[in-house]
């Protein structure tokens, strides 16, 4: 039997229930989330902006994300959902970011429908496309991929800046226009979210981020809501960024390490994890080849 394409898989598990996808910002972290047994994973535009050191207003090229993608979503075995922020353009620049992102081997994106220089979803101060602007580069996006399992989320920030209503009639343009999914960006209440489900009859995905406008909702929560996808982006930077702080404050103050042993990941885990033996053992095959 051929082995299941990964938007085909990304497509089944949303039909049979709630996704969770943790943010991945790098290809470990995304093969720790496959180890812990997650079925997806989900590639932060924020994460990969931060971890290039610049914030989330999309600074990076399409290429330089597209790269990043492709580390993360080659390194597992499961399905990725990349952020690809505002498409990198106009319809016809959309037209290709779809292509770049199913060359680099993600299982579906979203896009949003806010102006160009993008803004943190939960920050204030942001501006949206109009809806026809929007629904054309969807219609655009729909028209340019190969693969038709290659999943569309059109996200939505037009709540914070039009209203709820204004951002549940985009939702159905969106839908009307090719898009296989929804993300309502920045809803402030457990009744936003349940009252967007009620009204918008599609594959639901919710951003359960730390420190903005959404409450700590659970999983089961979204999923008794109608959501069919969560996804955590910066949670396992933020984890990392904090400890980081404080082991490296440690080393400054004592000038030793020794105290965080016990809280590392040790080098056996590692090279597990990254199949470091597996490497070495084909390096030693060819080397015999060669031979």
């Amino acid at each position: 039997m051929p082995e299941i394409r990964k938007t085909t898989a990304l497509r089944n598990a949303i039909k049979d229930g709630v996704l969770v996808l943790p943010g991945a910002f790098n290809a470990p972290v995304a093969m720790m989330a496959e180890r812990i047994g997650f079925k997806s994973v989900y590639i932060s535009g924020a994460g990969v902006s931060n971890a290039a050191g610049f914030p989330d207003i999309g600074l990076l090229s399409l290429s330089e994300v597209t790269t990043q993608a492709a580390y993360i979503a080659n390194s597992v075995s499961v399905p990725a959902i990349a952020d690809a922020d505002t498409g990198f353009g106009e319809a016809l620049n959309v037209g290709r970011c779809v292509q770049e992102f199913e060359r680099a081997g993600v299982a579906g994106i979203h896009l949003e429908d806010q102006e160009f220089p993008k803004r943190c979803g939960h920050l204030p101060g942001k501006s949206v496309i109009s809806a026809e602007a929007m629904a054309q580069k969807i219609r655009a996006a729909a028209n340019a991929r190969t693969d038709k399992d290659f999943l569309l989320i059109a996200r939505t920030d037009a709540k914070a800046v039009e209203g709820f209503e204004a951002a549940v009639k985009r939702a159905k343009l969106y839908l009307d226009s090719g898009a296989d999914a929804i993300f309502p960006e920045a809803m402030e209440t457990r009744d936003e979210f349940a009252k967007f489900a009620k009204q918008v009859k599609a594959p639901l995905l919710a951003n359960m981020t730390e420190f903005g406008k959404t409450p700590m909702i659970t999983v089961e929560q979204f999923a008794d809501m109608g959501y069919r996808m969560v996804i955590f982006p910066m949670t396992a930077f933020r984890v990392a960024m904090k400890a980081i702080e404080e082991c490296f404050t440690e080393i400054k103050k004592t000038g030793t390490q020794k105290n965080w042993l016990a809280r590392m990941q040790t080098r056996k885990e590692l090279y597990e994890l990254i199949r470091y033996e597996e490497f070495a053992k084909l390096d030693e095959a060819l080397a015999r080849f060669k031979k």
